[in-house]
């Protein structure tokens, strides 16, 4: 859909409001315009699309004008136009973020409850009662998570950008091993230098590690030995003596044995994700991943085995050849294994993934609709809370990944992280340093993308680290 601009330059808020509302093929034009007038600031929305002619309109105080109210207002009436083409309400109302949790963390934090909180999300942005709670409920679990926090503490991320093989929905730059093979090793060396030079400028900067967090492309795509080499290496160069937290994401059933389960319990990791995705056989076979859903499951008993008590399992809502009785068979199947973590996603079309050009055989929206309708009524009464929240561009109905824990198990890396309530350190390809600066801002810092430029440039990424911690 066409986005005309009058009278201001805040594209990207109304933009992003819209592709989330229609999606990124909708046709039409829309029109946003900002008045000023003496006394008042006026946003009025215009939608012209299948024949119809739909406008909305909000206004604030000009004296009362700040960059992100301006923003606000200028949603506001974009929201209140595009409900009148809507079938139905927006679950997330006038919000288009792929934090919308912030907003009520924020007021939580700044002394309001639960209550006024979810009153905020309702008068303000319009969101739905469902996603209301699921918000607030979620910001509570981030005030839990800060309570937690020192203030001197960081998170560390290691990134591992290589799979088995590639899922038809990941839009992750990652290279897979049969055709890079020879890319692994190299990598893990360049990983080794830039950990131990992070180690050193981490011990002299008065700021302690609280979760470790390794995460990829697979990371169990490296052996037995590469990972314990890893492992050691970071028990080595970093001091875990505060650390309450550390995971590695198992991801593919396929890429784990007994041993490596071992091998990574063993060197000091005590949380693990194995995610299936979906546990039909065909829907697997669909999305390219070469398990079964047995695999799943011996790969959950061999975790267990292992000593790991914290286990996390995605599900994704909306795959290719899915449909409701299959996403329900999987939760079902899933929960029954009893978790710590059940995140659910929601398909997400990205750029870069193989389904973004080629959409056949998508859940349709109303059978979406209803499975995470299902995940959110079920995973409740079998004594899951959501504890963290989030979304992203091109979600199959505009709905939401969640990450639920049961018996306070939440993973606090993914809450710091998606908050961004303190500095993550990341490592490897791939990777995003997030700097929370002493003044209250963010300062971010990208590593090189690809395991071929992390490696030519593994110069470069030493030297951004040594000025990433002069800021701190």
């Amino acid at each position: 859909m066409k986005l005309n601009l009058i009278g201001h330059e805040d594209r990207y808020a109304v933009e992003q409001l819209q592709m989330s509302l229609f999606g990124p093929d909708a046709s039409g034009e829309a029109t946003s315009r900002l008045h000023r007038g003496k006394y008042w600031l006026t946003a009025v929305t215009t939608i012209c699309k299948d024949g119809k002619t739909v406008r909305g309109r909000r206004r604030m105080k000009a004296s009362d004008e700040t960059v992100r109210d301006r923003r606000r207002i200028l949603q506001q009436s974009y929201y209140k136009a595009a409900v009148r083409l809507l079938s139905e309400l927006p679950p997330w109302g006038a919000l288009a973020g792929v934090r919308p949790t912030k907003i009520s963390t924020r007021h939580i934090l700044e002394g309001g409850n639960a209550s006024s909180a979810a009153r905020l999300l309702k008068d303000i942005y319009y969101v739905t009662d469902t996603r209301q709670k699921l918000a607030v409920a979620c910001s509570e679990s981030t005030v839990h998570a800060v309570r937690k926090m020192g203030e001197n503490d960081i998170s560390l991320y290691v990134g591992i950008p290589f799979c088995p093989t590639r899922c038809t929905y990941c839009s992750f730059v990652s290279r897979t091993v049969g055709r890079h093979a020879g890319l692994l090793q190299p990598y893990l060396d360049c990983l080794l230098q830039e950990i131990a030079v992070t180690g050193k400028l981490l011990a002299g900067s008065g700021k302690t590690v609280r979760t470790v967090y390794i995460g990829g492309g697979t990371p169990t795509t490296l052996n037995c030995n590469q990972m314990a080499t890893l492992l050691d290496a970071i028990s080595t160069h970093f001091d875990l003596s505060r650390c309450i937290e550390f995971t590695v994401e198992g991801g593919r059933p396929d890429t784990l044995s007994e041993e490596k389960l071992r091998v990574i319990r063993q060197h000091g990791a005590d949380r693990m994700s194995i995610n299936p995705q979906t546990m039909v056989d065909s829907v697997l076979h669909a999305c390219g991943r070469p398990h079964t859903g047995d695999d799943v499951k011996k790969a959950y008993e061999w975790a267990q085995s292992a000593g790991f008590d914290a286990i996390n399992m995605d599900l994704i809502a909306g795959l290719p050849t899915d449909d409701f009785d299959g996403f329900r068979y999987s939760l079902d199947t899933v929960a029954a294994l009893r978790p710590a973590n059940i995140t659910v996603h929601t398909l997400a079309l990205k750029k870069g993934a193989d389904l973004f050009e080629r959409r056949q055989e998508l859940s349709t929206p109303e059978a979406v609709t209803r499975m995470v309708d299902y995940a959110n009524a079920l995973l409740p009464t079998l004594g899951y809370s959501p504890y963290y929240l989030y979304r992203q561009k091109y979600m199959s109905g505009s709905f939401e990944n969640i990450g639920w824990s049961r018996d306070d198990l939440d993973c606090l890396y993914n809450i710091y992280m998606m908050e961004e309530l303190h500095t993550i350190v990341s490592l490897g390809g791939g990777g995003m340093n997030k700097v929370n600066l002493p003044d209250g801002t963010l300062q971010r810092f990208h590593n090189p993308k690809f395991p071929e430029q992390y490696i030519e440039m593994i110069e470069n990424v030493l030297e951004d680290k040594r000025r990433l911690f002069s800021l701190l």
